[in-house]
């Protein structure tokens, strides 16, 4: 019996939102607008951000070698592979928005979906968007405010951050569609920008631009550290980040079944051929101490063989990081919304805008507390030390991939992902989450965690017990009333 029920969870889901769409007075849902071009370039547009022009320093510190950091480049797209392919089961297998918080949900139960939603709707997510925002107003500050002092710049970078929050949140909530146009323009243009560094590269190359790249030298000075490569990973998968957000915006797909495989069959392998080439162009013409060395190892490249022309670089950097930031939002503004539809969190983030059908609610919660992240504006120790929540999550995700495979092997599954790559990932997840914590035992680990817990304060009363404060009835009417919005789905309970 419970094989039937897992067997028909496809149908059952369909007929349960005709039920109650049925039931409301308005049939108003999220429409199915992203096809497969929107979603390779949500793939790829989220995923080339900051990372190809910040991560080739942090993975080169740690390996010590260029050859161990092309390896560590190489492999972070292989694990981001194995892990988008396990989760394009899952997506086809469990058709919801939301991606971890609906895997979780159904596979392991509301405990560890509440506190992935808990996680990463306060800190992760927001915090991924005003890090890639704050480098958005960094590049506009230092390209056309270089008069300004230390102080002034600061606060300028975070006021242009600021803005194109607010930029990109009012086009997620206006319309999907100028969204997805947004995110398809400014992939093109990031892509543009790394043909540039890539043809220059590979004509540095012909020109005997071998010397760091040969196999005598490459390999090096390699670390010897087997745990310091933990941290190599978490830098390198930084720049490959995202390759998952198709999954949250499920609901939203075209022919999922076809679409969501596919996407991520183009636009992972994309994504990793463009940074390997753009990491060989750099070792061209810079050697590992002077990239190091170098603050924006991109504009340094380009000061360096672009002459006069130099200044195109840092514009295209902002177009890369804009576009990543509009990316970001876009899928993690559905995650609130899924929590919310679960009953993991307030009724009002499942709400959305009765005429747009955009989750305006969660979109906007989003953005907020992204923009409040950028008052502290040191974000490097607060992804390092909640990376190893992140793989902790996604460890359990694809474990749980396993286990119904194990529990339910007849289940129709539309697409099946070869055994090996979930548990390639799995293990891979677990070193990810062990290694940092071993090589450096900071205590910010104690912290991230302790933060994860304290979901449990929440989650037992208003969760487990559906406790409901009086106040919370007129507070979701104001604001329903104040942002026109309105119910999709009865919330679970």
């Amino acid at each position: 019996m419970e094989m039937q029920e897992k067997q028909g969870l496809n149908g059952e889901a369909d007929k349960s939102r005709e039920a109650e769409a049925e039931g409301s007075k308005e049939n108003v849902k999220l429409k199915q607008e992203v096809g497969l071009w929107s979603g390779i370039a949500l793939i790829v547009g989220s995923m080339i951000g900051s990372g190809i022009f910040v991560s080739p320093k942090g993975i080169l510190r740690e390996t010590q070698s260029v050859g161990m950091s092309m390896i560590i480049w190489l492999l972070c797209a292989m694990l981001a592979m194995t892990g988008a392919l396990s989760y394009a089961e899952l997506g086809t297998l469990i058709p919801k928005s939301g991606a971890e918080h609906a895997y979780l949900n159904e596979v392991w139960g509301p405990l560890p979906a509440f506190l992935f939603a808990w996680t990463y709707t306060i800190v992760i997510k927001p915090s991924i968007i005003s890090i890639v925002s704050l480098i958005t107003g960094t590049y506009v500050v230092e390209s056309v405010m270089t008069t300004c002092d230390g102080n002034e710049q600061i606060v300028l970078m975070k006021v242009f951050a600021a803005l194109s929050i607010g930029i990109i949140c009012f086009i997620n909530c206006y319309s999907v569609r100028w969204a997805n146009a947004v995110q398809v323009i400014f992939t093109a243009a990031k892509l543009f920008a790394l043909v540039i560094i890539v043809i220059v590269g590979f004509v540095k190359l012909f020109q005997g631009g071998t010397q760091y790249l040969s196999a005598n030298t490459a390999f090096i000075g390699s670390s010897p550290k087997a745990f310091s490569y933990g941290i190599a990973f978490y830098q390198g998968l930084w720049a490959y980040e995202s390759w998952n957000h198709l999954n949250f915006v499920a609901e939203e797909l075209v022919n999922p079944t076809r679409n969501l495989p596919l996407a991520i069959g183009i636009g992972i392998p994309l994504v990793a051929l463009f940074y390997l080439l753009v990491n060989v162009a750099y070792f061209t013409v810079m050697s590992p101490q002077e990239l190091l060395d170098s603050n924006a190892v991109a504009v340094t490249f380009a000061e360096r063989t672009l002459g006069p022309m130099a200044f195109i670089i840092p514009i295209f950097v902002c177009f890369s990081t804009f576009g990543s930031a509009n990316g970001n939002l876009f899928a993690s503004g559905r995650l609130p919304y899924a929590a919310a539809k679960d009953g993991h969190l307030p009724q009002i983030l499942s709400f959305i805008h009765a005429k747009k059908l955009t989750p305006s609610i969660s979109l906007i919660t989003t953005s907020t507390i992204a923009v409040l992240m950028l008052i502290p504006g040191d974000f490097d120790t607060l992804i390092n030390y909640f990376s190893f929540a992140t793989w902790f999550f996604y460890c359990s995700t694809v474990a749980g991939l396993l286990y119904w495979r194990y529990k339910y092997p007849d289940l129709k599954r539309p697409f099946k992902v070869p055994i090996i790559c979930p548990i390639i990932f799995v293990f891979a997840s677990v070193y990810l989450v062990v290694a940092p914590i071993i090589n450096e035992p900071l205590i910010e680990f104690l912290y991230a965690f302790l933060f994860i817990l304290a979901g449990l304060v929440f989650y037992f009363p208003f969760i487990k017990y559906r406790y409901s404060p009086k106040f919370m009835n007129p507070v979701t009417l104001w604001l329903q009333k104040l942002f026109i919005v309105v119910p999709t789905v009865k919330r679970t309970q």
